[in-house]
């Protein structure tokens, strides 16, 4: 195969071959798989040991012990479930760069399901309105539940994830059906039911298109509105003083940043120790290289703003966030995290050699995720740790930092273990490359004569 064809996706020119190829590579028995699969199942039953001690020596009622696995919870509801958005934005813009990526993206929506799970305790852990809690809702002039925060909550991360789940669905159903047609006995029933009747007629190629559409702009609307929930009742509202307007969108944007990010690592593991280098190149890796590059420097901004208002605000309310979350115990935690998503990011994506490689976007993601994880505990273990009976409009006194006990690491190990193994499962059932786009692909390309050379032209999909 030729280095050109290699740098446009694959070398085979026939949509039927392509869909062919995709097929037979996704088809393949490696023991290694398994033996990966059966490591991150014992390690997601370390976390689920780790949750039963936590359970048994705290209870539901100690707030502060549960710091660390709400922390948890949030960088995987930021970071699994932003993912779907590097599918949903470029196919809005009908980018073609997208089509090898979308897929990968797609699948972290059946992870979010790991998310709903870990998030299940907290909704016994945080107190009722009644308990005195700090909430967005106006408890007693509304006549609104008690636990209405847990409940808002619950709803809107059951939607995000209903959504996330339906978007892979629509969007797989072409796959299923190829795959539907390839298989025998159990798997050809299960596939045929997936499918769910497609025959690839035009109408049907027309509701997938517009279906993908609506459900991509509900999914945006729900991942907003799941954030500026968690974010503001399961954090903020739980420091006396807490009141800064940009941090739910903060929240929100990071998990655009750390969404990208996730999706570079998994594209690299397609890469790197897949099938897939025919149809995953410089492009993909490029393209979203720059994409998290500008998200970091978003991020500064939205940091940099919050900032600004609480220095010179210099309330005593104010100054004690500063000190809690910034400036106090957590304070090496906040260098750190601004160093690895800012500092990094910038200097790397302006130096040559990194930036026009396929590991330094890579490297990029990396370092975006380990900043995420470690200021979701910055945040939240922080928030967790004040205690409910502080005076409701000022944070009296700063906590000290919480260190994470052996419960804690074992409920960290554990999910992030659950995340890749559901990951892994489901890129083994369904097409990790979406075998439809890139059949879609090969019909927009076209081929002409420019000077002396034949260039290749890939026109916008209607």
């Amino acid at each position: 195969m030729s280095e050109e064809a290699v740098h446009n996706g694959h070398g085979s020119t026939n949509p039927v071959e392509v869909m062919n190829d995709l097929l037979e590579k996704g088809s393949g028995q490696k023991p290694l798989f398994w033996r990966i699969t059966a490591l991150l199942g014992l390690l997601t039953v370390v976390g689920i040991v780790g949750f039963a001690i936590r359970l048994t020596s705290d209870g539901l009622g100690d707030t502060p012990k549960w710091g660390y696995h709400m922390a948890l919870f949030a960088l995987i509801l930021t970071a699994v479930q932003g993912a779907p958005m590097v599918a949903i934005a470029p196919r809005i813009a009908k980018a073609h760069w997208r089509r090898s990526i979308s897929r990968a993206a797609e699948l972290f929506g059946l992870v979010g399901v790991v998310s709903f799970l870990i998030y299940i305790p907290l909704i016994w852990v945080l107190p009722s309105m009644t308990d005195g809690r700090r909430t967005l809702w106006f408890y007693g002039e509304l006549n609104v539940p008690a636990y209405m925060p847990q409940i808002m909550a619950t709803l809107v991360l059951i939607s995000l994830v209903v959504t996330g789940l339906s978007l892979l669905w629509v969007s797989a159903r072409p796959d299923f059906a190829f795959l539907r047609d390839r298989s025998q006995g159990r798997r050809r029933k299960w596939y045929g039911r997936l499918a769910h009747g497609w025959i690839g007629s035009s109408q049907q190629w027309y509701w997938q298109k517009h279906r993908l559409g609506i459900l991509g702009a509900f999914y945006f609307m729900m991942l907003v509105t799941v954030h500026f929930n968690v974010s503001v009742d399961f954090g903020m509202a739980l420091v006396p003083g807490w009141i800064d307007a940009l941090y739910p969108v903060t929240h929100a944007h990071s998990s655009l940043q750390s969404g990208v990010a996730i999706t570079l690592v998994a594209m690299y593991v397609f890469y790197k120790w897949g099938p897939y280098k025919e149809y995953i190149n410089f492009d993909q890796f490029w393209g979203l290289g720059k994409l998290l590059f500008a998200l970091s420097l978003l991020w500064f901004w939205f940091w940099f703003s919050s900032f600004i208002i609480f220095w010179y605000g210099a309330k005593p309310s104010e100054e004690a966030i500063l000190d809690l979350l910034m400036v106090g115990p957590y304070l090496p935690i906040f260098f750190v995290v601004f160093f690895l998503v800012f500092f990094i990011p910038l200097w790397a994506m302006i130096w040559n050699p990194l930036r026009r490689s396929v590991w330094g976007p890579v490297t990029i993601a990396i370092s975006v995720l380990i900043a995420t994880a470690l200021d979701r505990i910055r945040v939240y273990v922080g928030a967790f740790s004040v205690s409910q009976h502080e005076n409701k409009h000022q944070l009296d006194s700063i906590p000290d930092a919480v260190l994470p006990g052996l419960p804690d690491v074992l409920i960290w190990i554990g999910g992030i273990a659950a995340c890749v193994l559901v990951y892994m499962l489901a890129a083994r059932f369904i097409p990790p490359i979406n075998i439809w786009e890139q059949k879609e692909l090969k019909l927009y390309q076209v081929h002409k004569k420019f000077h002396r050379t034949e260039v290749q032209i890939l026109g916008k999909p209607d």
